[in-house]
């Protein structure tokens, strides 16, 4: 495609109302100049995350669009699920991809946070490189409290919203809205054996943030560990924020080693959305000691299709893209 192009990845707070979901795909898919490429649907966090592209303009038309219809169908006093959340579209991360700079992403961005502010009532924080503070880049701190004590932390004159209201809405909660580079969510599974404890301890182990008693191995990770009944197994669960430094092929063999030497055992793994083509094929060298790989020896290597299919064509973002736009 010509001209400019961006992603958008926005998080809903619904992952079990397949109707619901259905009808904000259609949403999505409707609006001209827009392609969704990906709907991954999670129950157990009962959290959806959907990645279209498109020119900025359309791009941001169907965002609008989404939280207009989240506001409506989503009523946040009622959602539980094990990922953290603010809000009934949790989190809304733009992505320059193609033709297009990251100061005028911010822009965008920014108007489109203040657009939600003004005409949806909702409050907005910006985060990532649109964050106006040091604090507000990291988005666990905007989450911090979650949904249920919003009021509360918005009282404190430092989490006042950038944009919006100074409550929370009522039912949709508040949103995060920002600017960032691309982002492999990623998440590593352990054995149907291994206790929740342990994959705990080796998100501490190997995040950035690492522990109070220790720093962690991978600067550029977030890493939480959490249970998954509809998989039966507890997962690693990451935020590779810097792919050109964090390898995932090297993150899922330390993950692998740090499993056997707890006693336990590694699984495959676990892709969320789209991966741009790069950052597969470098995992495949780093576990082929340097040997360039196809990506479908990659995908096996790193089970990838452990839980769910895994189609080059739909999950490679370039080859995503390459199909027509609506």
């Amino acid at each position: 495609m010509d001209g400019p192009l961006i992603e958008c990845v926005p998080n809903v707070s619904e992952g079990r109302n397949k109707q619901l979901l259905g009808r904000l795909s259609d949403l999505i898919s409707r609006q001209a100049g827009v392609k969704l490429l990906h709907v991954d649907m999670g129950y157990d966090a009962n959290r959806t995350v959907f990645t279209y592209a498109g020119a900025p303009e359309p791009v941001l038309a169907a965002s609008f669009e989404l939280y207009a219809f989240c506001k409506t169908h989503i009523d946040m006093r009622f959602h539980k699920g094990s990922h953290s959340r603010i809000g009934a579209v949790d989190v809304c991360p733009f992505v320059p991809v193609n033709g297009i700079d990251m100061e005028e992403v911010i822009r965008l961005a920014n108007d489109f946070g203040k657009r939600i502010g003004k005409e949806l009532g909702i409050p907005v924080y910006l985060y990532e490189q649109s964050a106006k503070t040091e604090e507000r880049q990291n988005l666990a701190n905007i989450r911090r409290g979650e949904f249920e004590l919003l009021a509360q932390k918005m009282k404190d004159p430092s989490w006042y919203p950038d944009f919006g209201p100074g409550m929370p809405s009522s039912k949709f909660g508040a949103t995060a809205i920002g600017a960032r580079s691309f982002l492999i969510a990623y998440n590593i599974n352990l054995r149907s054996d291994a206790p929740l404890e342990v994959a705990k301890k080796m998100a501490g182990i190997l995040r950035e943030s690492g522990t109070s008693k220790h720093p962690g191995l991978f600067k550029g990770l977030k890493a939480i560990g959490w249970h998954q009944p509809q998989f039966g197994c507890c997962q690693l669960s990451t935020n590779i924020v810097d792919p050109d430094n964090v390898n995932m092929g090297r993150l899922f063999q330390s993950a692998t080693r740090l499993a056997h030497a707890m006693g336990y055992d590694t699984d495959g793994s676990e892709l969320i959305g789209l991966i741009p083509k790069r950052y597969l094929a470098a995992a495949g060298q780093c576990m082929a000691a340097g040997e360039n790989q196809s990506l479908e020896i990659v995908i096996n290597k790193l089970g990838l299709a452990t839980l769910n299919e895994f189609d080059l064509n739909k999950r490679i973002l370039e080859l995503a893209l390459e199909s027509d736009l609506i």
